[in-house]
């Protein structure tokens, strides 16, 4: 083999290895990368989590008091139409004795 080739050989082969030198701290440098974004995305998440959590809590009492509100609105048509009911009743009944007396 020439000399100029078994040169460039070694050359190419010492740039290989200085490269896989590098591997390992590139490596270790992601994996801390890796596991700062994990923490984040936990924190993240997290917070969404409470977010969501206090958003049920606060849907969760404006359902109640639309709730009471609408009850409380039914109620008082309930009552409107039950003392009309009674009302119209007692006319009828009325009526009704009005035309047993006439009645010879």
């Amino acid at each position: 083999m020439p000399p100029q080739a078994l040169v460039g050989r070694v050359e190419s082969l010492e740039s290989r290895v200085t490269v896989l030198e590098q591997l390992p701290g590139k490596l270790d440098a992601l994996a801390l990368q890796i596991s700062q974004m994990r923490e984040e995305i936990r924190a993240e998440f997290s917070a969404v989590h409470t977010e969501i959590r206090a958003g049920d809590e606060e849907t969760r009492r404006v359902l109640r008091d639309e709730i009471r509100a609408g009850d409380e609105e039914s109620r008082h048509h309930a009552r409107i139409l039950h003392e009309d009911a009674i009302s119209r009743i007692a006319l009828i009944q009325a009526g009704l004795k009005t035309r047993r007396r006439k009645a010879p």
